[in-house]
């Protein structure tokens, strides 16, 4: 597991700037589409790093839909993920601390919990046909869907290479993708 995280972090670091604003364009136009997210008025989105999908212009869109959008904070006690709102003004002048693990996240304010999300965009590492999803491996995300009493339409957000035609092994705290988007193509799993 460890190699293919190396391998595909490898490949994301390794996209030019072009391939990123492509792929940021195909996914907001495919992302536009989906009924989850016209619906959706909560939405937790994060910002992105390490060579993930750029969120920007998701996050404009958003903002110019209407929606309340949520940022994750890491919860220091336990590992969880608590969700930020913020505001147009806070994002567009960048309000954010940097994270330990090198993310930027909203600088401590009310957090609430994943069970007032409509939609959750995600990032991840690896993806396999069944939802079946690996992160960077520190598990923040299947931690705080655990336990939620309402769990929000779970989408995954990844370039086309991080979706694996083969069946990765899902562990039992895992928690599996509703979908996930591509730059190409949206893959819908059955729960």
């Amino acid at each position: 597991m460890q190699t293919l995280r190396r391998q595909i972090r490898k490949q994301r670091r390794s996209l030019s700037s072009y391939q990123q604003a492509q792929a940021e364009t195909r996914a907001l136009n495919q992302l536009r589409r989906l009924n989850q997210y016209q619906t959706a008025q909560h939405i937790g989105i994060y910002l992105d790093a390490f060579g993930e999908i750029r969120t920007k212009k998701i996050i404009e869109m958003a903002f110019k839909h209407g929606k309340q959008v949520y940022l994750p904070v890491v919860c220091n006690m336990n590992n969880k993920l608590v969700w930020v709102e913020i505001s147009q003004y806070q994002y567009r002048n960048k309000r954010f601390a940097n994270h330990i693990l090198g993310m930027q996240e909203p600088r401590k304010s009310r957090g609430f919990h994943v069970a007032k999300l409509d939609l959750l965009v995600m990032p991840l590492l690896a993806c396999d046909y069944l939802g079946t999803r690996i992160g960077m491996g520190g598990g923040f995300y299947d931690r705080t869907l655990a336990n939620s009493p309402r769990k929000p339409y779970r989408l995954g957000l990844a370039h086309d290479f991080q979706f694996l035609n083969i069946q990765l092994k899902r562990q039992t705290w895992d928690q599996p993708l509703d979908a996930l988007l591509t730059p190409s193509k949206l893959h819908r799993f059955k729960r």
